[in-house]
């Protein structure tokens, strides 16, 4: 069986990660309340603002946004989305 948790993104018991997405005290966190679906979304959600907003990840200041932008999205909170993008319907 899957291990579950209370994911802070959808505020229900979800399917969890099978390891922390990355090492430390933040990724143990992720890891124990964030949930496999939220992180995929994240991840998707991270790819079309790097893409979109032309990020360059060897700069601090985008590094310090793209975090900024998870804890938000993790928790359920807006998020920045690219400029123009409309979701499908």
């Amino acid at each position: 069986m899957a291990r579950t948790v209370l994911c802070s993104r959808y505020g229900r018991e979800l399917e969890g990660l099978p390891t922390p997405p990355f090492p430390g005290a933040k990724g143990e966190s992720i890891f124990a309340n964030v949930s496999k679906q939220a992180w995929e979304e994240w991840t998707q959600h991270q790819t079309m603002l790097i893409n979109e907003k032309h990020l360059n990840l060897m700069d601090a200041d985008a590094r310090r946004y793209l975090e900024e932008q998870r804890d938000r999205f993790l928790a359920g909170e807006d998020a920045d989305a690219a400029e123009g993008y409309v979701p499908p319907s």
